[in-house]
């Protein structure tokens, strides 16, 4: 008799992940990837990477997984003895992974996170796709490259190193990292003034600069900036702020929020209102996803069907 196939639950965890043969005994195709994150209810990835998997005729299927940061490490071991092929970090596991993994490429360990994961034979290999899916969903967006942008990040944690580190290896105008905590802010611009040490012609203001996260520094910057990036969690939940308040903002500007929901977050509602153009982390998600199939499968990614499904 041909077995019921079972979708896979909205989200699952480390009880789960624990008594896995039971919690998924009717669940076909099986589930072989996933995104730890927390939260992670809100996640688009499984619509994208399950399309991506059926238009490759991939026997498998990509699920979420709500982790507590306490759970990480218990987690990840987990998944080494199971048969999956790879995961997906999100927020706030994308530098505490570091120390649970075997190995890192080139990419995640400069950056100092990781967001996607490739298991094999009980080894976990840490890579980082959020700098090339950035500047991939920037050039899709706005048709404009990297290099050609003075750019504000909001921000200094695993996405916003991932996205500032693409930024100075293409060499952008200008730089300049925001945070709430001058320090990580500081730190981060450090880790980055090798690759702005270049020939590009200084205008008034550093081409690479932290400032602190201030109403006047953010009124300076933004006369000066053609991109700013929310590489913060600000927009996650309903009730929080937009990052810069509208009477900030500028209609020269671009403005890319790296938090994606079916509503328009805060940072997306201020920039419209003030009359730039706008967009979400969507792309950022659909081309970072395309890259983490590559690493998983060792093929192209179908992009168009990822595309279609978000």
């Amino acid at each position: 008799m041909k077995r019921k196939r079972a979708s896979a639950k909205e989200v699952y965890t480390l009880a789960d992940l624990q008594n896995w043969r039971d919690a998924t005994r009717d669940v076909d195709p099986p589930i072989r990837l996933g995104v730890i994150g927390d939260p992670v209810a809100h996640s688009l990835s499984p619509q994208v990477q399950n399309a991506a998997l059926r238009e490759a005729k991939i026997d498998g299927q990509y699920a979420r997984f709500q982790i507590s940061p306490s759970e990480l490490r218990q987690a990840l071991n987990r998944l080494r003895t199971l048969s999956f092929i790879g995961a997906n970090l999100t927020v706030p596991h994308k530098i505490a992974a570091l120390e649970f993994v075997d190995d890192l490429d080139e990419s995640a360990l400069r950056i100092g996170a990781v967001n996607t994961l490739k298991i094999d034979n009980g080894q976990v290999r840490g890579f980082n796709t959020d700098g090339k899916g950035f500047s991939r969903a920037i050039r899709e967006e706005f048709s404009v490259d990297l290099r050609d942008l003075r750019i504000m990040i909001l921000g200094a944690g695993g996405a916003a190193r991932a996205i500032a580190l693409q930024c100075a290896k293409e060499s952008c105008e200008r730089l300049v990292i925001a945070n709430r905590t001058f320090e990580e802010a500081k730190k981060l611009a450090d880790e980055l003034r090798d690759l702005f040490a270049g020939p590009k012609v200084l205008g008034p203001v550093a081409r690479l600069q932290a400032i602190a996260w201030e109403e006047s520094a953010f009124r300076f910057q933004i006369a000066n900036v053609d991109l700013i990036v929310n590489a913060t969690p600000l927009g996650l939940n309903r009730s929080d702020p937009s990052p810069i308040p509208s009477r900030l903002l500028a209609p020269h500007l671009m403005i890319y929020d790296t938090v994606y929901s079916e509503r328009r977050t805060p940072f997306i509602s201020a920039a419209l209102e003030a009359g730039a153009r706008a967009a979400n982390g969507l792309s950022m998600l659909l081309h970072q996803g395309a890259l983490g199939f590559e690493i998983w499968f060792g093929r192209e990614a179908p992009i168009d069907a990822m595309r279609a499904a978000l």
